[in-house]
């Protein structure tokens, strides 16, 4: 499948997770991608993993919560890629917690990371998609934007309002040619969820001690299968950023395995 071949994408959260797995698919597909991650580390291990594909893979460091830090981060991508066709928002952080107990800093931090930095990412990348070919953006939701994950009311706070702002600003860009839908992934294995590694400006879920695991029954993916991984996701994400999803905008779709019907 050559879907990418002459496409330029920008993918934050590139260093592990979904965001990897999106970058990996991207190159696999001919695509000419810059992975931006806030761990260096991660980083080199995408790279690695790229193997003979990373003749066409750039990675640039980006704290997208940093105004300044995006700012130089997107301009450093476009150069690399001589412009910019695709942008995909996968960084984002997931700290758990009572929210009687969450501290004010704790509940910025999500907020900041994940729904500021979406926007921050957007903002400075429009220029260059408005020159772009087919320009879309892949914004990065939830489940918990729509169902109740507990002990994570920060966590779908910020992204219910990504998912918000995708709606608002499909609307605002369409006739300009940018195309703006966002993923909903749930029962997904990543270092977000597994609270491994830095990558992709995650932190685990850490449930409380005294958390209520009850809650979490219905949280089981229908198929019976399992946690997926995250090319699961990746794959969706490669179609509604190619011409496969050409008609389609401010729109979102949930990966999860049915574990919410």
């Amino acid at each position: 499948m050559d879907r990418y071949n002459g496409r330029r994408a920008l993918v934050t959260g590139g260093g592990s997770g979904i965001g990897q797995a999106t970058v990996l698919r991207m190159l696999a597909e001919g695509g000419d991608v810059v992975a931006a991650d806030v761990s260096e580390a991660g980083l080199k291990d995408t790279a690695a993993k790229a193997g003979a594909l990373a003749d066409r893979l750039s990675t640039v460091i980006v704290d997208v919560a940093d105004e300044a830090s995006v700012r130089a981060a997107v301009a450093s991508a476009v150069a690399a890629l001589g412009g910019l066709d695709v942008l995909v928002n996968a960084a984002g952080i997931l700290r758990s917690s009572h929210t009687d107990q969450t501290s004010l800093a704790d509940f910025t931090r999500v907020i900041t990371v994940n729904l500021t930095g979406t926007f921050l990412m957007i903002r400075e990348a429009i220029p260059a998609l408005l020159e772009g070919a087919a320009p879309a953006v892949v914004n990065f939701s939830s489940t918990s934007a729509m169902f109740a994950h507990p002990y994570m009311a920060a966590y779908a706070a910020s992204k219910g309002g990504i998912q918000s702002m995708t709606h608002a600003l499909a609307a605002e860009y369409g006739r300009q040619g940018i195309r703006f839908t966002a993923v909903q992934p749930g029962s997904i294995s990543s270092g977000m969820t597994d609270g491994s590694g830095e990558s992709r400006q995650s932190q685990g879920p850490g449930l409380p001690e005294d958390a209520d695991l009850s809650l979490f029954a219905k949280l089981s993916p229908a198929l019976g299968k399992g946690f997926a991984g995250p090319e699961a996701v990746a794959g969706v994400v490669a179609m509604l950023a190619s011409e496969d999803g050409a008609f389609i905008t401010g729109t979102e779709v949930r990966i999860d395995g049915g574990t919410h019907f």
